[in-house]
């Protein structure tokens, strides 16, 4: 149970920083500043996380994650489905707590959407859209399951490591679909958004599910392959 609980927290506070940093700031293509900053809001969370409740769940945080380590064989189907419900959970906590914070404080959400994703930067194309979360997702998780081996050597500094591979696919994915790579992410806030009648397009949010848990998969059997293949 306590890893279920430790998943939760870890989801509630990357929306909470991650997405409220985006709330905040904004994305201006044009000034670029709140592409760093929100970049780095959800990296450095990562690295915060991992670091205390890693111990704990693996700070898995993210159902694409979850799904990877699944077929590479580290957690049962149960705990699988008990991750991702708790994950679900504490993404949807962290925008509630957001859309509190920002309506008492008064305070404009820069995003529109309380940082929910979307395809406008892509034009509105399912296809682009679910191109590129399949590849940052892969990117990012591959990197996780390599740093996290029990051939890696990197030790402590996995967490460092993972951290900044979630910054660096954030920094070309919020100008084209505001990065999901992570389901619950992007469920929490969408559903927020859609209680509290903000205009955001809730219909492409099944991208932002079907896109980072088929790059998730890929990731995993190609690591596995290569892990492999490694040993022959």
């Amino acid at each position: 149970m306590k890893k279920y609980v430790a998943e939760f927290i870890g989801a509630f506070v990357l929306v909470f920083m991650g997405c409220g940093t985006a709330m905040l700031v904004g994305c201006d293509a044009v000034k670029g500043s709140g592409y760093l900053l929100t970049a780095l809001a959800f990296g450095l969370t990562i690295v915060a996380m991992a670091y205390s409740i890693g111990n704990i769940s693996g700070c898995h945080i993210n159902p694409a994650v979850s799904l990877g380590v699944l077929i590479s064989g580290g957690m049962t189907v149960n705990d699988f489905i008990a991750y991702v419900i708790s994950q679900c959970l504490g993404a949807f906590a962290g925008s509630g707590v957001l859309a509190l914070v920002f309506s008492l404080g008064s305070v404009k959400d820069q995003t529109g959407g309380f940082g929910s994703n979307g395809l406008s930067g892509v034009n509105g194309s399912a296809a682009a859209g679910l191109l590129v979360e399949c590849i940052l997702t892969f990117i990012f998780v591959i990197a996780i399951l390599g740093v996290t081996s029990s051939k890696a050597k990197h030790g402590s500094f996995a967490g460092i490591v993972i951290g900044l591979t979630l910054t660096f696919v954030h920094i070309l994915g919020i100008g084209l679909t505001g990065t999901s790579v992570n389901p619950a992410r992007s469920i929490g806030p969408a559903i927020v958004a859609a209680i509290t009648g903000n205009s955001v397009p809730f219909s492409e949010v099944w991208v932002f599910i079907v896109g980072p848990l088929v790059g998730a998969a890929l990731a995993a059997f190609v690591y596995k392959f290569l892990e492999s293949a490694d040993k022959e």
